[in-house]
């Protein structure tokens, strides 16, 4: 088999540090390129541990201003760019349908006549919205309540007018990611709830604590982006997926009490008198099961736990106040403004 280039764009970001690591483990001869803006780049949670050393080459561009003659021939690309989660998308809605959206189904257009042989883009299980108690699976009806997530099912609907016989199309619908990465993220419901548990000693639900929410390891995550790189494509040109596992459907609270038992002495606080919140729903992962047979042991919810606290332990994070720190996304957008490194379109300035 002749060697596979990669390009993987986004790949400074929280899933993209593990996924170079992953590749890189799984097949030690492919040549990976990483395409990244950079705004996360310095998000580390320990400055001596890092995988970008494992990349084959790193470029720097904007997704937005790339030209065709700036790409790279690659077999296939790997698109993770995005203003990934609600309140980035609320405070800059317009480059969030930019990058997650219009960037994205140019970025496939362009590889669509350059030999490509498949595009893998990072979708989410929030396209579902307001899903009640009933698993969504990929025929039900679609109730985007974000910018965010309008932006996926944009992506989505243009890219699979993009795919052909020749340049295969998968959008992974993922469930909410958790776990460990050397640029850790703390705006993420368990992730939150580790770094408040350690750091607190208590865990505050802002609702009554019944929502529900799927949630993947990253390092799963990883494991459907390999799939879906080399899946046999078969009818299947264009695929939108769910990516997670039916066991993983979980209660806001239960997580909270989870966190609690592999830590003693936290208390977990509920908002008994919070407004029911819509952002509730049980995914309904069959189709991936059976697509992909192989991947379908995913890592416990207690050992995902457990190497959330070695990662924060390890690394000496002490914020009191991590909610302030560089380890929640829009902190550091707002901080690269304030700073006035990046404009209000999220471009970098000549400052």
């Amino acid at each position: 088999m002749s060697l596979q280039r990669i390009l993987i764009v986004g790949n400074l970001g929280y899933l993209g540090s593990i996924l170079v690591r992953h590749l890189k483990t799984t097949d030690p001869n492919c040549y990976l390129i990483g395409l990244d803006t950079g705004y996360f780049a310095g998000c580390l949670i320990d400055p001596y541990i890092s995988f970008d050393q494992q990349l084959d080459e790193q470029l720097y561009a904007d997704v937005r201003s790339l030209h065709e003659n700036d790409l790279p021939d690659v077999d296939s690309i790997i698109y993770l760019a995005a203003i990934s989660n609600d309140p980035m998308g609320n405070a800059y809605e317009k480059p969030t349908l930019e990058i997650n959206h219009r960037s994205a189904t140019k970025l496939a257009s362009y590889y669509k006549f350059r030999n490509a042989k498949s595009f893998v883009f990072a979708s989410s299980c929030s396209v579902y919205g307001a899903g009640g108690d009933t698993p969504k699976s990929e025929t039900d009806a679609l109730n985007p309540l974000t910018a965010y997530a309008c932006s996926k099912i944009n992506a989505e609907t243009d890219l699979r007018s993009i795919a052909c016989n020749e340049f295969s199309i998968t959008c992974l619908r993922f469930a909410t990611g958790c776990g460990a990465s050397p640029r850790l993220r703390l705006d993420l419901v368990l992730n939150d709830f580790v770094a408040s548990a350690l750091l607190k000693k208590e865990i505050r639900i802002l609702s009554d604590g019944m929502p529900w929410r799927p949630l993947i390891d990253v390092e799963d995550m990883c494991k459907a982006v390999s799939w879906a790189k080399d899946r046999v494509v078969n009818d299947n040109r264009f695929l939108a997926l769910n990516v997670g596992f039916d066991s993983w459907n979980y209660r806001i609270k239960d997580l909270a009490i989870a966190v609690s038992k592999e830590l003693k002495g936290v208390e977990v606080r509920v908002n008994q008198n919070a407004a029911p919140d819509k952002r509730s729903y049980q995914v309904d992962f069959s189709l991936y099961r059976t697509l992909a047979p192989s991947n379908q042991s995913p890592k416990s919810l207690e050992a995902t736990i457990s190497e959330l606290i070695d990662n924060i332990m390890s690394s000496r994070f002490n914020v009191d106040d991590f909610r302030k720190s560089h380890l929640i996304r829009l902190n550091t957008l707002n901080q690269l403004r304030s700073r006035n490194r990046i404009d209000e379109s999220l471009f970098w300035t000549t400052c």
